[in-house]
């Protein structure tokens, strides 16, 4: 009495491309997020691992705790600061996150 039938509209056709213009925003999200983040961070991963690589004897470093040291010795996955004189500390190669140009330790 008060209240109205209600009734279904049909479909509009679809057109061959009207599904994949439907997709293509999510389609340029996807590849912006690659542009914008995923390929710099592989660019910084490759980077950071051609550094921990390069490491050795006598490189001056910061680690990812923000100690500063000279490197004495290097082995397969670890390296020996020398934090002080006469102070060696051993840690992990990955956890090296700065490769400090020589002379920066006495310019501190």
């Amino acid at each position: 009495m008060f209240i109205s039938n209600a009734y279904a509209q049909a479909a509009a056709p679809a057109s061959a491309g009207g599904g994949l213009m439907g997709f293509l925003p999510i389609i340029l999200m996807f590849v912006v997020l690659y542009f914008l983040m995923v390929r710099p961070q592989m660019k910084r991963q490759k980077e950071q691992k051609a550094m921990i690589e390069a490491i050795a004897k006598g490189d001056e470093v910061v680690t990812a705790g923000g100690i500063v040291g000279k490197v004495t010795k290097v082995v397969d996955a670890y390296v020996t600061l020398e934090v002080a004189e006469g102070t060696e500390i051993v840690m992990q190669k990955a956890s090296v996150t700065i490769l400090l140009p020589k002379g920066t330790i006495k310019a501190l």
